[in-house]
């Protein structure tokens, strides 16, 4: 029998975020570190310091200082569910995450998936309540290994405004 688990990490965003970006449910690296992509491999911080030519973020404090300073709000899409390790595939009974006081509090002018997971989950559980649709970016886990960090960054430039 699979546990389930609950989301461990609060949103990132302040009343000036003007895009928001949704994983998944946090891997098990992320959960032990109590903070987004967490997992060394995983491309998500050179990529976001990459296309705001910013320096690589190290610290907790400094990943979500470079989200906050260039307007970026960032979360998952699943608040509790049964998951096998870090397998997106694996996730079922998803209880969602309520985005509205994101939407409510900061002026969200777009929303994307960071993967095809994040995508489904958001269509199937959020956007009937929501109504804001949500872009499709390609994952930026080392499990999407047909992505290099090249071809991240050139997909994941619509990002900036």
């Amino acid at each position: 029998m699979t546990k389930r688990l609950i989301h461990p990490v609060p949103p990132i965003f302040d009343k000036d975020s003007q895009i928001l970006i949704l994983g998944s449910f946090p891997s098990v690296k992320s959960r032990e570190g109590e903070f987004f992509y967490h997992h060394p491999q995983n491309r998500f911080w050179r990529l976001i310091s990459e296309i705001y030519n910013e320096k690589l973020p190290e610290t907790i404090d400094e990943k979500r200082q470079l989200l906050i300073s260039n307007n970026i709000a960032l979360w998952d899409v699943v608040q509790s569910c049964e998951i096998i390790g870090s397998a997106d595939s694996s996730i079922r009974n998803v209880i969602p995450n309520d985005i509205s006081p994101i939407l409510s509090k900061a002026n969200i002018r777009r929303i994307y998936a960071n993967g095809g997971t994040a995508y489904r989950l958001y269509k199937r559980y959020i956007y009937k309540d929501i109504g804001r649709e949500i872009i499709l970016l390609p994952s930026t886990s080392p499990a999407n290994a047909s992505y290099s960090l090249e071809r991240l960054i050139e997909a994941w430039r619509e990002i900036i405004l």
